[in-house]
């Protein structure tokens, strides 16, 4: 499975992406000309060493000065530049997000007459019509993105003084659920479009999904830091076809606490977002009976999900067990006809497969083969046979 990951150490802005995705080998002339021929700016892609470190550093030049365009002038423009389909579809969310954004801090929920300052000039529609364009061109299966250093400090902006990071690029954050950090330079690191791009092709992981490295590039930022300015990216062959997704186990030592009280744990963890809940049955010192109940979580629920284990059992602290990543196959629910004793009956059955399509395994939904079982006479195990039967004759 081909990779994109973007490492962005030094943050990262519309330009640095669009740079770093051209060095890692999307067409230079063919995304130029598609900027050119969609906003009115000409653009200039050339080599330049920032801090030793050699990138491609893309400018955007604007003609004049540009009055404050609305969400729905934005819409038009990007619809109007006829750009190809999945360039449109990605460009369009981008400048979504971004209204949901500045919607949300600005208490604004009519888009309509929603301005954009800084985001809503030329330069920042050639960004993101650029990187849409050349972030596809990489054909990857999936994107990835690091950390984020936002920098640090304050800003001055059309709405005044601001913290690093900006409201709206926070809420772009918060929205994309990418994980970042505050760095030591006292400065804006990474912008509104930035973010917004990021949140829309990149899922969120902590350190490099493991692999073999086919090419590196880097877009150039405009700062001058004590370090390289510049945005990261990797293109890699991940080891597996597998998807990989982060999570956190939990896990605590329950005793004195009751079969019935155990049984609505279990429910309650699964129905508040737990991945899986398991129960095991364990000695403590003095020979007393109890349970270790281990949880895994994705690291956004963690918090609610422990403190609903110590309020129910009692537990006086809950240990959250780091786990970089773990490789899972893509699942899907379909839902077969079976026949049984002359009767038609529908079940649904669980497919995964790996990221390139191909079928790992077939399981049928336990609660539709009791029904099915208990209805004809034949035997659940039986039942769970046909089902997985069935269902690879017609999803293999």
């Amino acid at each position: 499975m081909k990779a994109l990951v973007f490492n962005p150490f030094s943050g990262a802005a519309g330009d640095m992406i669009l740079g770093c995705a051209l060095d890692l080998g999307a067409d230079r002339k063919a995304v130029k000309e598609l900027i050119e021929a969609s906003v009115p700016v000409s653009v200039d892609i050339r080599e330049v060493v920032k801090n030793g470190i050699k990138a491609m550093d893309v400018r955007i030049n604007v003609p004049e000065k540009e009055h404050v365009r609305t969400y729905p002038e934005l819409v038009d423009l990007v619809k109007a530049a006829k750009l190809p389909g999945r360039v449109e579809v990605s460009a369009l969310d981008i400048f979504l997000k971004m209204a949901e954004a500045e919607a949300s801090v600005h208490g604004q929920p009519d888009f309509e007459t929603l301005h954009f300052h800084e985001v809503g000039q030329s330069d920042a529609l050639a960004d993101i019509i650029g990187s849409s364009a050349a972030i596809h061109a990489l054909k990857c299966d999936s994107v990835y993105c690091t950390p984020i250093n936002v920098g640090s400090g304050t800003i001055e902006c059309a709405h005044g003084t601001l913290p690093v990071p900006a409201p709206a690029t926070l809420e772009l954050l918060r929205k994309g659920k990418l994980y970042f950090r505050g760095g030591s330079e006292n400065k804006e690191l990474l912008t509104p479009t930035g973010a917004s791009i990021l949140a829309h092709f990149a899922r969120p992981v902590e350190t490099f999904p493991q692999g073999r490295v086919l090419s590196i590039g880097y877009g150039a930022g405009d700062a001058d830091l004590a370090g390289p300015n510049v945005l990261q990216g990797v293109l890699s062959e991940l080891d597996s076809c597998l998807i990989p997704d982060i999570i956190e186990v939990l896990e605590t030592n329950a005793d004195d606490v009751s079969g019935e009280v155990l049984g609505n744990l279990f429910e309650e963890l699964l129905s508040m977002g737990a991945r899986d809940v398991v129960i095991i049955p364990a000695t403590m010192k003095k020979g007393r009976p109890a349970h270790i109940i281990k949880v895994i979580s994705k690291p956004e629920d963690s918090a609610k999900l422990a403190r609903k284990i110590i309020t129910e059992t009692g537990s006086l602290g809950v240990r959250v067990i780091p786990t970089r990543h773990r490789l899972m196959a893509a699942r899907k629910i379909e839902r077969i006809k079976l026949e049984v004793e002359g009767q038609i009956y529908d079940t649904a059955v669980k497919i995964a497969r790996d990221s390139e399509g191909i079928l790992l395994n077939i399981s049928a939904e336990f609660e539709d083969c009791k029904i099915i079982a208990k209805t004809s006479g034949v035997p659940l195990k039986e039942i769970i046979r046909r089902a997985e039967e069935a269902a690879r004759k017609l999803f293999s």
